[in-house]
């Protein structure tokens, strides 16, 4: 009777603190949400989102689905979902399905019932700040200016231009250039003012993704004409650090996706990927945040963040995006680096369904993260809170300049321990 007790009392305990970590607060560090359409407007807005798409494939679905009449496309459907359901987007999907809309997949009505609703939610001007309520997301950031003014919600987006298309620009031009210094040198004063017009927007900073480079930024090379890629690409690096630096900017490094090998992107893990943008970390004032897609590379953002003050490590990006990839990274981080020195949540939604379907994993796994670390006696309840507070929303917003440095009594895990069992 004693042990019955006892475990009956573990298990509130445990779901008490699971919802709790729910209840925190969240900032979605990047997606690709549209101010003037946040939410879906209708099924196969939700049903199409690439993760899942590439899940149900694997399961049969065509790929090019959409182009199928109707009454097919809703059978591929059905039989690639119910083919599917032991992966991670799946139970994400099924999940949102059931909360946001009440609909359980199960045949062809269940769809039409779907779209039917999702149709008419959207037509709801309180929608998307009401899924966003569901999980307590408070901010959303996107990457350009024309996203940004989120249509009934009570915020606007944070923009963080990305300039991963100029960049590739300059690089072209530095290469075909004949004197490549001297067309350096203008464009370092290019990058400056542009970055400057960034701070004056009130942007906490600019974006990129990066392919894959053979240079390291510790190589100062003197561009010649014919230069390589990847040395025109390390100069334009320190260049974008040293206007950061000038600025008071963050600059959000996006690594480990690769698009020139094929026409799909796919993740490549490089174990030299991070220690080639080292130089730069040591040499710029200005806070980096590094998010990647590749799995071998989340000790090594990790380590970075250890070894340098002013690096920061996102959230999981593309294919790291998996329960697997999140309990690993997030051991690492629990056990190398502060909290406020990590975020970990990247949606990378197109709708606002979509941030809520991701956010919610996250969620779980990190509550089950900590509750397992929690019942080890590796750290006490307060911590846990204290760090998932942190992961969550504390350390983006204070990078993000959302935040003074200072805890206030009021944070989110203070008012969460006046309800709190025990």
């Amino acid at each position: 009777m004693l042990d019955t007790t006892f475990n009956k009392q573990s298990c509130q305990e445990r779901d008490s603190f699971l919802e709790q970590i729910m209840q925190l607060p969240v900032l979605d560090t990047h997606t690709h949400l549209v101010g003037e359409r946040l939410c879906a407007r209708n099924f196969w807005e939700i049903a199409d989102y690439f993760w899942l798409n590439r899940e149900l494939q694997t399961g049969g679905y065509p790929a090019k689905a959409s182009e199928l009449p109707e009454e097919e496309r809703i059978n591929a459907f059905l039989e690639a979902y119910h083919g599917t359901r032991n992966t991670l987007m799946n139970i994400v999907f099924t999940q949102m399905m059931q909360e946001l809309f009440g609909v359980e997949i199960t045949d062809a009505a269940s769809i039409r019932r779907a779209d039917a609703l999702v149709q008419s939610a959207c037509q709801t001007p309180s929608r998307a700040q009401d899924i966003a309520d569901r999980l307590n997301v408070k901010r959303f950031v996107v990457n350009y200016a024309e996203h940004a003014d989120f249509q009934g919600t009570r915020e606007r987006a944070i923009l963080m231009p990305r300039i991963d298309g100029k960049l590739g620009g300059w690089v072209n031009e530095l290469v075909a250039s004949a004197h490549p210094m001297k067309r350096l040198q203008e464009l370092a004063l290019v990058i400056e003012e542009l970055l400057g017009g960034y701070q004056a927007q009130g942007c906490p900073g600019v974006m990129t993704t990066l392919p894959r480079y053979e240079s390291s930024a510790n190589r100062r090379v003197q561009l010649a004409p014919g230069c390589s890629k990847d040395d025109a690409l390390m100069e334009l690096l320190h260049a974008v650090g040293a206007a950061a630096e000038k600025h008071g900017l963050l600059v959000q490094f996006f690594l480990g996706v690769e698009r020139s090998w094929c026409g799909e992107a796919f993740p490549a893990n490089d174990p030299a990927r991070v220690l080639k943008l080292t130089a730069l970390f040591e040499t710029y004032a200005c806070p980096f945040e590094l998010v990647v897609a590749s799995e071998l590379n989340n000790l090594d953002v990790v380590q970075a963040a250890w070894n340098f003050p002013n690096v920061s490590v996102g959230g999981m990006w593309w294919f790291n995006f998996r329960a697997s990839t999140y309990r690993d990274s997030m051991q690492y981080r629990i056990e190398a680096i502060s909290a406020m020195k990590s975020s970990l949540v990247v949606s990378d939604a197109r709708c606002m369904e979509w941030s809520y379907g991701k956010i919610w994993v996250i969620k779980k796994l990190l509550g089950q993260f900590l509750w397992d670390q929690l019942a080890a006696g590796w750290i006490d309840r307060d911590v846990a809170l204290q760090v998932a507070e942190d992961w969550l929303y504390r350390s983006s917003a204070k990078r993000y300049g959302l935040l003074s440095s200072n805890r206030t009594p009021q944070s989110a895990v203070a008012i969460i321990k006046k309800h709190s069992f025990g």
